[in-house]
């Protein structure tokens, strides 16, 4: 074996190992732009003639919506159902009936963004039949911890899930004007868990943009714990997190009164959700 040929066959290992940290590289950066390629031809997909049935019939909110607002809402209705998966729990059956409900109210939250990132952090969506329990704890004075048992309508986590009751869903669903829906509710959670934590802040791009929603949503979560609200749920007074979900269910539900009582909490959420409706 010639001197060079030994040469190349030592240094073939190094070689392969660039080139496939090369090649590495460059699936990370396109692989952006194959996501969004996918997601475009999601929503150019018609929406199948069950789906839109069960949209009629179980998501009234939808036929609100300008007809412009609607096509956006089913084409990320394709693409969230095509990303996330659903696993019933305690018995739930997982359906298209179940499935598309909670998935058009969860992309109200998209709506005005063209390329909307559809959470990112979550992976399943889990659905008990009913309100379930979980373990939560409560400190107490003297810094004494106690487990206490709570049943629950929904629950989101950071760690990835958002968990909600059947029967909460349809309720929700079936009044889009009473200002409560656990879907919107745990979906906002989601918004704000974009940093891995709840807190009430939502990333936004500009420090400007920043530093005027946190003394606006400062400002009136500091009210509503001084002064309960016919409007604002007692619920949101618990933290900031809790109020920004309260006020999202408001401003998708009940946008008039949210924006007669607090029109610089609604005019903060239309710039962060990019939609309007007190116009629609």
């Amino acid at each position: 074996m010639s001197e060079t040929t030994s040469a190349f066959s030592a240094a073939l290992p190094l070689l392969l190992l660039v080139l496939a940290a090369l090649l590495g590289g460059a699936a990370l950066l396109l692989q952006p732009r194959w996501t969004e390629r996918r997601r475009a031809r999601l929503r150019q997909r018609p929406l199948p003639a069950e789906w839109r049935r069960i949209l009629r019939r179980r998501v009234p909110a939808v036929a609100q919506l300008p007809a412009d607002l609607q096509r956006q809402l089913k084409g990320h209705l394709q693409v969230f159902l095509a990303e996330k998966a659903f696993i019933g729990c305690r018995g739930q059956a997982i359906t298209d009936e179940l499935r598309v409900t909670i998935a058009a109210q969860a992309c109200l939250l998209l709506l005005g963004q063209a390329r909307p990132d559809y959470f990112p952090r979550l992976r399943q969506v889990l659905v008990y039949p009913g309100a379930f329990v979980v373990d939560a704890l409560q400190p107490q004075a003297g810094g004494v911890v106690h487990e206490q048992r709570r049943a629950l309508a929904g629950q989101s986590w950071a760690q990835g899930q958002v968990i909600l009751s059947w029967a909460e869903v349809l309720a929700g669903a079936a009044d889009p004007a009473d200002g409560r829906n656990v879907v919107l509710h745990e979906f906002a959670h989601q918004v704000d868990q974009d940093k891995g934590v709840a807190d009430g802040r939502p990333w936004r791009p500009r420090r400007s943009d920043r530093q005027r929603w946190n003394a606006v949503m400062a400002a009136a979560f500091a009210r509503l714990q001084q002064q309960p609200s016919a409007l604002i749920s007692d619920y949101g007074a618990t933290d900031p997190a809790e109020f920004f979900a309260v006020v999202s269910e408001l401003f998708f539900e009940r946008p008039q009164a949210l924006a007669a009582e607090a029109p610089a909490v609604y005019r903060e959420l239309a710039l962060l959700y990019q939609v309007h409706p007190l116009a629609w």
